[in-house]
């Protein structure tokens, strides 16, 4: 067959028709069901401080044209690293595979220890779920569905924002927002530092060097009780104020941070009759040996369902 030239044939997407060739062996198929897929924003820019521009991940769910007005639950997930520099793209698989199951996703960077010491994780978390609810109909956000989710350090920075909320340690910057949370899921998250040593680990827990040291300015743990106290999330507990529901899970084979850290938060939830459901995983270490199979995840997309009313 002879080329030729012909100008270019442009059309508008909706006369665009389909191509009517069908050669010998091809088959014709038709698939009538939405692909869920993820929309993935790699850096976003929620906060500036101490000279340090804070930015998170994204994982928004696609599920094919959504009807107007629909807006997707959010978690606000909070990756561990000792409360120094986080790696926010080690649980990307994980994330997401989660944002597939209809979440919006936020994996927030904090100021880590090196920069700035306690509450300036909590705080940074705090700020990133009011910037998203800000920002919430640009990235079809439900702003009244959002969790907070965090793992080791994380955890315990999912802990202290979403235990304390709107209250201090806080910041002003987008104050228009709260930062109140429906639920919170901590996974083996350390929580009282001044009992960590007293329970079999890998590590240092006390020196001013060691993760917690780092965390209340470059201190001993044991010799500055008045900075390490106030580390604790269950501290920020009352009778009186509204707790949200807590998933606690700890592996009880922890090499880093001791089960009993976990233990400790249980019992006082339950003495103050908050709502908390607590899984000891057996055989599993700091992360690892269950934590990252689809059973655990499970357990947590479950939780947040009843927790946040998605049914």
């Amino acid at each position: 067959m002879e080329k030729k030239y012909v100008e270019p044939i442009q059309l508008p997407p909706e006369e665009f028709p389909a191509d009517p060739d069908l050669p010998e062996g091809c088959r014709e198929l038709r698939l009538t069901d939405e692909p869920l897929g993820v929309e993935f924003l790699s850096r976003v820019i929620y906060a500036e401080r101490d000279g340090v521009k804070l930015s998170l991940q994204l994982f928004l769910p696609v599920k094919g044209l959504l009807p107007d007005g629909t807006r997707w639950p959010l978690v606000v997930f909070i990756p561990g690293s000792a409360f120094m520099q986080q790696n926010l793209d080690q649980m990307v698989p994980e994330l997401c595979v989660f944002a597939r199951r209809g979440w919006a996703v936020a994996n927030v960077e904090y100021r880590h220890s090196g920069i700035a010491p306690f509450p300036a994780q909590a705080e940074d978390a705090k700020t990133a779920l009011r910037f998203l609810r800000l920002h919430a109909e640009e990235y079809r956000i439900d702003p009244a569905k959002a969790a907070y989710f965090g793992t080791s350090s994380g955890a315990h920075t999912a802990l202290m924002a979403g235990i304390t909320g709107d209250d201090a340690p806080d910041t002003p910057l987008y104050g228009e927002m709260s930062a109140e949370a429906g639920a919170i899921v901590d996974w083996f998250g350390p929580t009282d530092i001044q009992w960590m040593s007293c329970y079999p680990s890998t590590m240092d827990h006390v020196a001013p060097e060691s993760p917690e040291g780092l965390l209340i300015g470059g201190r001993n743990v044991w010799e500055h009780p008045e900075l390490a106290g106030p580390v604790d999330p269950a501290g920020y507990l009352t009778e009186a104020k509204p707790t949200p529901p807590i998933l606690i899970m700890h592996g009880d084979r922890d090499i880093l941070v001791p089960f009993n850290q976990s233990v400790r938060l249980y019992q006082r939830l339950r003495a103050l009759g908050k709502t908390v459901e607590f899984y000891k995983l057996l055989d599993a270490s700091h992360g690892f040996n269950g934590f990252r199979c689809k059973a655990a995840w499970d357990l947590a997309d479950e939780f947040l369902r009843r927790k946040l009313g998605l049914g």
